[in-house]
């Protein structure tokens, strides 16, 4: 009897211990999940709430459509990372981003570096029956063009490299979305330094003018 009794001791005092050691284990792990806790930095950036089109200009009126804001850890946010509103409003997007992507500022230009270099930047317009194949229709709204003019000789001469597409619009007069890959550009708009638009609508007006796509 006195040995069941020590051996009831020694069990009950074996599984007191590993209860205790496994208490001390635990409170060693809550004490390493809290220090690394402590340790992870969290900063908010902003992703893509949905596929934002290339030329999508961000306002105030869709940065709630195409923007949302994320959790991540401060050490894998790179530096180039999009944080605050005050950075993204009046940025257009460069290419077509798709929905979930982290947004840089590399997806993005403002409209001021589109427009480096001229003096008094203004908005010519030009209808697609104008100008001999306007790129088949496939204009969108932030591609770059270069201008061509057509000598009666026939040689054709660069007249305006890199120049920014402000907006196309259908037959119809209604806006073409960047990611529409139907619709056919029937008239664009365009951005020339005001001391250029005497020039652009005289070799416009004897059809001398041809347009090429800019390709990235």
């Amino acid at each position: 009897m006195d040995k069941k009794r020590i051996w009831s001791k020694a069990w009950m005092g074996a599984i007191v211990a590993a209860f205790v050691a496994a208490v001390g284990i635990f409170a060693v792990m809550l004490q390493v999940e809290r220090k690394a806790l402590s340790e992870y930095e969290r900063g908010v950036i902003y992703v893509a709430a949905r596929r934002i089109p290339k030329g999508e200009m961000i306002t105030e009126k869709n940065f709630e459509k195409f923007l949302k804001q994320m959790e991540l850890d401060q050490k894998v946010i790179p530096g180039t990372a999009l944080v605050n509103p005050e950075q993204l409003v009046g940025l257009t997007a460069r290419i077509a981003i798709d929905e979930g992507t982290l947004l840089t500022e590399g997806m993005f230009e403002r409209q001021s570096e589109a427009l480096a270099g001229m003096e008094h930047p203004v908005i010519a317009s030009f209808k697609a029956e104008d100008l001999y194949q306007v790129v088949g229709g496939v204009l969108r709204a932030s591609d770059r063009i270069h201008i061509y003019t057509v000598a009666e000789d026939g040689l054709a001469s660069l007249i305006w490299e890199e120049v920014y597409v402000e907006q196309v619009f259908d037959n119809g007069g209604n806006a073409i979305a960047g990611d529409d890959p139907d619709s056919c550009a029937q008239r664009i708009n365009v951005y020339l330094d005001a001391g250029e638009v005497e020039q652009f609508y005289t070799e416009l007006a004897r059809g001398a003018l041809r347009v090429v796509k800019v390709c990235e």
